[in-house]
């Protein structure tokens, strides 16, 4: 299995973590029951705030810092929900530097993208048409479908992710008290739940079409995941509500011998997830001075017919061939093209 395989399993295997805390009642600082009640379910707003550290170790290493921040909040009767979201990542890997800084504000039927401190407003024509394409993706009905699949996610628990509890004390998040537990990421637990949900006709069409690994190669991968995994340190921020307020993680991966890691010999992985101003109001309006979205495309040298195309596929929507998924199953083999 190459570095490439994976760091992106185990980017997938801390999103998991990340997304699935659920779901429970009831209320007790025994961390074993701090953990089956942690949840992510109920929060309509809040202020988010993710920073993900990779540092590769070898000939072909370097150094990346990724971040994303920004507020959101949803309306019951919403199509889609409000936010106002930053990007940036920053470093080298492999020879190559990497220096982006973007963003993206959606606001009911508009949307604005922000790149190089500048923003552009996304045209109707081009708005629609994204959005047919996520309605077709999801047979017309993308939120009883993304409802479904999150229901069927709230039944994971987080205890299947995280072992070795242990009762950290109690610590502020946002102002917010919080129930610490430290803990260990079980590999075999939280591929066997990301199977389980990768199985579950309420999301299996939805992962299919992001391109996620199926059930079967999740399977495959368990034994030389466990392998490569040296350490992974998890920290859970609880509030008295049962909400997750914040979770960190460090891990540290060795490619096994022979796996065909290259020039990378370790990788090193620092996660931090933040969550404050819990279902409070959020302030998000549109940039002002936005530009039309053509001058970015411009800008980058974009053809925007072939660009979405791209988001089309070429026969096969976004889980075709030529579409984002084809791309990421190109990555996920191994190659840099």
């Amino acid at each position: 299995m190459s570095r490439f395989r994976i760091f992106i399993l185990f980017a997938a295997l801390i999103a998991l973590a990340t997304a699935f805390a659920a779901c429970g009642g009831g209320s007790s600082d025994d961390p074993q029951s701090v953990v089956d009640e942690a949840t992510l379910q109920g929060v309509e707003s809040g202020n988010v705030d993710l920073s993900l550290g990779v540092d590769v170790k070898g000939s072909e290493g370097g150094h990346l810092d990724i971040g994303l921040s920004g507020p959101f909040q949803s309306e019951s009767e919403a199509e889609y929900p409000e936010l106002d979201m930053s990007a940036s990542a920053k470093g080298s890997l492999g020879g190559e530097k990497v220096d982006f800084e973007g963003g993206l504000t959606l606001l009911g039927n508009k949307a604005y993208v922000g790149y190089e401190g500048t923003e552009y407003e996304v045209d109707p024509t081009t708005f629609n048409f994204v959005r047919t394409i996520i309605k077709r993706r999801g047979g017309g009905k993308p939120s009883t479908e993304l409802t479904a699949c999150q229901e069927a996610a709230a039944e994971l628990q987080l205890s299947d992710f995280v072992e070795n509890l242990k009762g950290e004390g109690s610590a502020e998040v946002g102002g917010t008290s919080t129930n610490k537990v430290s803990g260990d990421l079980n590999v075999s637990g939280a591929l066997g739940a990301a199977a389980e949900l990768s199985e579950n006709p309420a999301c299996s069409e939805q992962l299919s079409a992001a391109g996620s690994l199926s059930a079967a190669r999740l399977e495959k991968a368990k034994g030389q995941l466990e392998e490569s995994l040296k350490d992974a340190h998890v920290v859970l921020y609880v509030g008295d509500d049962h909400i997750v307020r914040r979770i960190t993680a460090q891990l540290t991966v060795e490619p096994p011998n022979g796996s065909g890691g290259g020039g990378a010999k370790s990788a090193e992985i620092d996660l931090d997830l933040t969550l404050t101003g819990v279902n409070e109001e959020q302030t998000i309006s549109a940039p002002q001075g936005s530009q039309p979205l053509s001058n970015l495309f411009v800008k980058l040298g974009v053809n925007p017919l072939e660009l979405l195309s791209l988001l089309q596929g070429k026969g096969g929507g976004l889980n075709g061939p030529g579409g984002i998924s084809g791309l990421l199953e190109g990555f996920a083999a191994g190659g840099t093209q």
